[in-house]
């Protein structure tokens, strides 16, 4: 998930988005969390968290969370980040920054994003499950990890709030 802004955008998460959260093995979060009881009530409920701070998280968010995170999963090497700039040369810029990483997640646009940039790296954009700005619906997206690969990528739209 990515760019949330609860309590600005919405007080609270979807219910489905909490019942996903709450069956994940990992739940990343690509960052605009806007408040740190979310970050709370996130590592409380997760099995396993990652999170980075987006550009409208403040002081007590960035002190706890990194712009850029890094793990690997069972051989797939994962990045997430907030902010990729425009969508026009993404790509591009993605796997300069990037090339070490198979799969890149995203935020900042609230719009979805599936893509492979030049060299096979990945990059998904959840949307956001609160704040659907110009797209039909608010989403989140879901993933399998197999075997060191992406596999079962899923985006999932919300009902209207």
């Amino acid at each position: 998930m990515a760019d949330t802004h609860v309590p600005k955008r919405a007080r609270d998460l979807p219910a489905e988005l909490w019942a996903r959260v709450d069956a994940a093995d990992l739940v990343f979060h690509a960052g605009d969390w806007v408040d740190e009881p979310l970050l709370d009530a996130l590592e409380a409920r997760s099995a396993r968290l990652v999170g980075v701070y987006g550009n409208n998280d403040g002081p007590g968010l960035r002190a706890r969370l990194p712009e850029v995170a890094r793990i690997e999963l069972d051989g797939l090497r994962v990045a997430v980040v907030h902010e990729t700039g425009p969508a026009v040369g993404r790509e591009r810029r993605c796997a300069d920054r990037f090339g070490d990483t198979d799969l890149l997640i995203f935020g900042h646009s609230h719009i979805p994003w599936d893509s492979v940039a030049p060299g096979g790296l990945r990059l998904l954009n959840p949307g956001s499950p609160t704040d659907r700005r110009r797209q039909p619906h608010a989403t989140y997206l879901t993933a399998r990890v197999t075997d060191g690969r992406l596999t079962a990528v899923t985006l999932h739209p919300l009902p209207p709030r």
